[in-house]
């Protein structure tokens, strides 16, 4: 006897049923494999962001060492700027003994008015 159209019909749809079994394991596979991929991408941008941190805090770490090295630098400078600004000093009141004189006369009366005016 040769097969129904509802045997036929049967047979095609144990066939799909087979197919979208083998597809859903398939899925799965694909999502397990992929999120093998991921945390293994994960780790490996975890890793580069730690040894980014560490490089940085390695730089902090060298400029901080050297800011002292620094500071002494800049205040060696502004004290060789103030020992010029006092010889600059110095060399005009030799030159001008008497307008130096009148100069700071003049600056001690405004601040001794200046003084006396917020009493």
């Amino acid at each position: 006897m040769s097969p129904t159209n509802t045997d036929t019909m049967k047979d095609h749809l144990g066939d799909a049923g087979s197919h979208l079994k083998s597809a859903a394991r398939a899925a799965g596979s694909a999502v397990k494999d992929a999120a093998s991929l991921a945390g293994d991408e994960l780790r490996l941008g975890k890793a580069n962001v730690k040894a980014e941190l560490s490089d940085s805090a390695l730089s902090g770490l060298a400029a901080a060492e050297l800011s002292g090295a620094a500071a002494k630098e800049q205040m060696d400078a502004l004290m060789d700027k103030g020992k010029d600004l006092i010889d600059s000093a110095a060399d005009l009141i030799r030159e001008r003994p008497l307008a130096s004189f009148g100069v700071a006369f003049a600056a001690g009366w405004i601040i001794a008015k200046l003084a006396r005016s917020n009493d």
